[in-house]
């Protein structure tokens, strides 16, 4: 177990000490077995609750099971699973036993299963029952898949995950694995090219919680949390796993989608102390007739990452609940979030100031740091950073410079040393010379009382110059008119530098986005190159 002293952490970092002969698992869930609290319960699933003593029990059998399946330390076990109990279980469990998990996103095509597959030379998948259709004929074609197995199904099943561990023992030994050994991977999620393994090491996932979760975020034991974004993200692991068992807090998992409907049900029915959202969802529980009433939660904290979060969707939510959202950004290189605001110190529009442990830097095109208040590149410094992308030497080279990573977001400083968001640096647009953030652009948009979402991309105009072309989801029962585009127009430039507004306007019924509720502008920008606005 890690041993540190959280003296001050607003004028310094804690100091988190480290063994080096280190495992995640058996740090994660001993310290609470340590503590007393096997019988406090750590997971709420839809199927029941579950103690840490159980939790303990089930991540043991599954190392167990994999020891008598032939797997070895350091192969990788590919987990495609819902927010269950078996999520932790699974993904413990493999630590424990010193393999490496790499969870995946449960809602892709069978194709990117078959890459992820093959990238990681996985020895077995864990799936949940819905996704297993698109692993069977998986089976066969790679070379290094020897088992698929279901989970969220019953023992009668042949190749279910509940009858291999059936009758397994629920003891295991931990593997003696280092701090710096290979403990997990996540895939990124880019907006171009395949994606990206990405190799997070034994000590990051408690050095995340030591350094935001509790002096930042502020967790507790006494905490019931709750998490839309889901375990397979880098977001959702740190809230919804190394956070709370950090801390022996309980968590509430929730299997299907996250909705305005789904969440709200949760968050009366199971009361969390603290909520994980992003912008997106945010606004479409703010606009949701569903939306709890404030007398119906028990919320304390709210956290937002993912994208920016607009101003007056932070008021909003924090005049219906009277709980202000701390709106921080993190990364799956990076493992949670680095730059965030606090609760004694929030200032709306920005993204607050680094972490505790972090460093953070603001550097233009030459790799030269910018002047306060101008636009750049931000790069940070911190101890939970990736070893390396897997089998992608380039692109580790091209993202991680010694012990700075590039986070390929725009970023400003003001006169204050808080941090602001300008956009991806794939989708910041060059107009008349000079940037346009698009996330200004829809910041400005959504103040409009007709507009729900907006997303904000470039396209060339008939003189081939690129101008902001913005696709818009309206409130439900608003029209979209040309008096509205124009209202909309003249809304921005009234708002923003005159050349900043949109030229074209798309209402759509919906926008695309990831699983956690991020905007894809990338496929808006291959749309346009089929089919322009007009």
């Amino acid at each position: 177990m890690t041993s540190l002293s959280r003296a001050d952490h607003r004028s310094r970092p804690p100091v988190i000490d480290i063994p080096r002969e280190y495992n995640a698992a058996a740090d994660l869930i001993g310290r609470n077995l340590a503590a007393g609290r096997g019988d406090k319960i750590a997971y709420i699933d839809d199927a029941g609750s579950y103690s840490y003593a159980e939790l303990d029990r089930r991540a043991s059998q599954f190392a167990n099971l994999l020891r008598k399946l032939g797997v070895d330390v350091e192969q990788r076990v590919l987990v495609c699973v819902h927010d269950t109990i078996d999520f932790p279980a699974v993904f413990l469990g493999a630590i424990k036993a010193g393999v490496v998990p790499v969870a995946v996103n449960t809602l892709l095509t069978a194709s990117d299963y078959e890459y992820m597959l093959a990238d990681s030379r996985a020895r077995i998948a864990i799936v949940s029952e819905p996704l297993a259709p698109m692993f069977e004929p998986l089976r066969r074609k790679l070379p290094y898949l020897r088992h698929v197995l279901v989970a969220g199904t019953g023992a009668d099943r042949r190749d279910s995950l509940a009858s291999a561990m059936s009758g397994l023992a629920t003891e295991a030994a931990v593997a003696p694995t280092t701090k710096d050994d290979a403990c997990f991977w996540l895939y990124s999620s880019g907006s171009t090219g395949a994606p990206k393994g990405t190799v997070h090491v034994h000590s990051s996932l408690i050095e995340t919680a030591e350094l935001y979760a509790v002096p930042v975020l502020g967790i507790e034991e006494r905490d019931v949390v709750f998490s839309a974004a889901k375990l397979f993200f880098a977001y959702g692991l740190g809230n919804g796993l190394s956070f709370p068992l950090a801390v022996g807090a309980t968590t509430v998992l929730m299997a299907e989608r996250p909705t305005p409907t789904t969440v709200s049900r949760r968050l009366r029915e199971h009361r969390p102390t603290i909520f994980y959202g992003v912008p997106t969802l945010y606004a479409a529980m703010l606009a949701s007739p569903d939306l709890p009433r404030r007398d119906e939660v028990a919320l304390r904290r709210c956290a937002s990452a993912g994208e920016a979060l607009p101003e007056q969707i932070a008021r909003r939510w924090a005049g219906h609940f009277g709980v202000e959202i701390l709106d921080g950004i993190g990364s799956t290189e990076m493992l949670h979030i680095f730059l965030s605001n606090r609760p004694d110190d929030l200032r709306y529009g920005t993204t607050g100031k680094a972490v505790p442990g972090y460093e953070l830097r603001i550097v233009d095109e030459a790799g030269h740091p910018v002047a306060p208040g101008e636009q750049g590149e931000l790069q940070i410094a911190g101890p939970t950073h990736a070893a390396a992308y897997w089998n992608n030497r380039a692109r580790s080279c091209s993202t991680f410079l010694g012990d700075w990573t590039r986070s390929g977001d725009k970023y400003s400083q003001d006169a204050d040393g808080y941090y602001v968001y300008a956009g991806r640096s794939d989708d910041m647009l060059k107009v008349s010379g000079i940037y346009v953030s698009p996330v200004e652009v829809e910041a400005s948009l959504v103040t409009h009382d007709s507009v729900l979402e907006a997303a904000v991309i470039g396209r060339e105009d008939d003189d081939h110059l690129v101008k902001p072309a913005a696709y818009v989801v309206l409130k439900p029962g608003i029209a979209a008119t040309p008096e509205l585009t124009e209202a909309l127009k003249q809304h921005v430039k009234a708002r923003l530098a005159p050349y900043k507004y949109p030229r074209w306007f798309v209402f759509v019924a919906e926008l695309p986005k990831t699983a956690t509720g991020k905007i894809q502008r990338f496929k808006l920008r291959e749309l346009v190159r089929r089919q322009p606005p007009a």
